[in-house]
């Protein structure tokens, strides 16, 4: 591929003022759904300052999801809204960590890329960063690549990513825009709007030789003409180039409410582009519209075990499951009213599981490990029993299988071999091809992972769902269910609707509809998939049927 000039592209560098967690990656996401929708192709691209080669290896609780691309890049929960809100999958050239940056340069020097010289940080590592923009933006073939660099100013962490962004404004200053996402507090005992601390982080970034041209106020409440006149002098930025981002009830509103501040606009002159035509924004703002109001309520209980942070309530860890639920609501005419339930509490208290009874439907969502697991067995076991639509995602379709072996098929301690690899019926083993990686402790990025073709099975609740005889799906595990069991399964009830074209694997699980209204697991990550104009299909279907289950109780 001919590689283009650094000067014959676009670029916009979304960078963090005063604190994290503020919305940059929602910012980031909505100037891309903004641009393309006034004709403009984008590609989104993601920097994580950690040395960490990508985010598989980390907590979620410490660090919210990790989603995965088709290509099997295991990334930043970011990558997920990006995805959801461009309606449309990234590869991995739209990723880069400073683990995998510092990983290729040392790989290079190591065979002498370099010729023998002193290899340092600048310029050699910084190149690589600029480097990989200039190859994002050349396989997608885009017209402006959004870029967010990951922390916030001042971070050490991040210095490199904002020096590759100077140099490239240096190259190129017509085609490279700054737009910094600050925060604006009202602290209690003042009851007022206070602008320092933003002045400050626009300062410490003029430290790194960067000017902002654009930034977006984020706080609790619009912000006012005399604080943007106020940012305006004390930042050198137009007063018409500060855009007020107050707290929102949807995340679906934050491009809405950009453009009513003309901000693509802004971006579009400020690079030196010619009128385009406005943005058709109808069919975003009627399913904001939805996620604000929906409307009848459907009660959906995930049952997990990375909730808890100290007080507080980590939704992030399941993001992706959360906004899934959340479009098939709405396109049931619903809104989604989601409860956190901890399955090391139904672990602890058995008979605490009744209170599920209480809801539409019951999901058991993705994860690893032996924590909860006896808590999450005791939920599927009652939503079986009860008739409580079920859907398994990951681990919720290997627990589903563990829990039908062992009260359904008469396994008796039937388990994966995960937790007890002495088990006497391992209905759940580790995929072959996986037990030498787990030996030699090579775990980062070894996992079935990515996107993997799946046949479905005539007359089976998930061939009715998708309509189509074959589909492709994001996956991300190292157990599978034990082929030696599944004819036991299947005579016992179970239907493996979804199998590898090998027929080696089981891709989806489920329960006939005469013996459940639906109880499903997929191996696969199906939400991993969903978006706000093209709702999954499977969640759709889970949804409908809590509706239903709803109007039975």
């Amino acid at each position: 591929m001919k590689r283009r000039a650094l000067s014959g592209h676009k670029y916009i560098f979304v960078v963090g003022g005063v604190m994290s967690g503020v919305g940059k990656g929602i910012a980031t996401a909505s100037i891309g759904k903004l641009l393309t929708a006034r004709g403009i192709s984008v590609n989104l691209v993601k920097i994580d300052p950690y040395l960490n080669v990508d985010a598989g290896t980390m907590n979620p609780i410490e660090h919210g999801e990790v989603f995965v691309l088709d290509s099997g890049l295991e990334t930043d929960q970011d990558m997920g809204n990006y995805e959801r809100f461009l309606g449309r999958d990234l590869g991995p050239d739209d990723y880069m960590t400073s683990g995998m940056v510092y990983a290729s340069v040392i790989a290079r020097e190591r065979n002498l890329g370099y010729g023998g010289k002193c290899v340092e940080t600048i310029p050699h590592v910084r190149d690589e960063v600029i480097e990989r923009l200039r190859r994002a933006a050349d396989v997608s073939n885009s017209d402006i690549s959004v870029v967010e660099i990951g922390g916030t100013v001042g971070d050490f962490q991040n210095a490199l990513y904002m020096d590759a962004a100077r140099v490239i404004h240096l190259l190129s200053p017509d085609d490279v825009l700054f737009v910094m996402v600050s925060y604006l507090p009202v602290p209690g005992t003042l009851g007022e709007m206070k602008t320092k601390p933003t002045q400050n982080a626009v300062r410490l970034l003029n430290s790194y030789g960067v000017q902002p041209d654009v930034i977006i106020a984020r706080a609790a409440h619009p912000l006012d003409r005399k604080r943007k006149e106020k940012l305006a002098i004390s930042c050198n930025v137009r007063p018409d180039m500060i855009i007020s981002a107050p707290d929102v009830e949807s995340i679906y509103d934050v491009s809405l409410n950009f453009e009513r501040d003309k901000l693509s606009s802004i971006l579009l002159e400020s690079l030196g582009y010619e009128e385009k035509p406005q943005a058709d924004l109808s069919i975003w703002k009627e399913f904001a519209e939805k996620a604000r109001n929906g409307g009848k309520q459907v009660k959906i209980g995930i049952v997990g075990k990375y909730f808890d942070t100290g007080d507080f309530v980590l939704s992030d860890a399941y993001i992706s499951v959360i906004e899934a639920i959340k479009f098939s609501a709405y396109q049931n005419d619903a809104k989604a009213e989601i409860h956190w339930l901890n399955a090391k509490h139904y672990e602890a208290n058995p008979e605490s599981v009744s209170e599920l009874g209480d809801y539409d439907g019951i999901l058991v969502p993705g994860g690893f490990g032996e924590t909860g697991i006896e808590g999450k067995i005791a939920a599927i076991k009652f939503a079986r029993e009860n008739k409580i639509p079920y859907f398994g995602l990951c681990y919720g379709m290997q627990l589903m299988t563990v829990e039908y072996a062992r009260n359904v098929a008469n396994l008796k301690d039937a388990h994966t071999t995960e937790i007890n690899p002495k088990t006497p019926h391992p209905v759940i083993m580790i995929l072959p091809e996986q037990v030498e990686k787990l030996e030699k402790k090579d775990y980062g990025g070894s996992m079935r992972l990515g996107a993997y073709p799946c046949d479905l099975v005539e007359g089976t609740i998930a061939r009715e769902v998708y309509e189509k005889e074959s589909i492709s799906e994001r996956h991300r595990h190292r157990y599978e269910v034990n082929p030696e069991y599944i004819e036991r399964l299947t005579k016992a009830g179970m239907v493996f609707s979804g199998v590898s074209p090998d027929r080696r694997l089981m891709e989806i699980a489920e329960l006939p509809k005469k013996e459940h209204p639906f109880m499903l697991g997929t191996q696969f990550h199906p939400e991993m998939k969903a978006r706000p104009l093209s709702p999954h299909p499977l969640f759709s279907t889970f949804v409908k049927a809590a509706l239903g289950h709803k109007s039975k109780v």
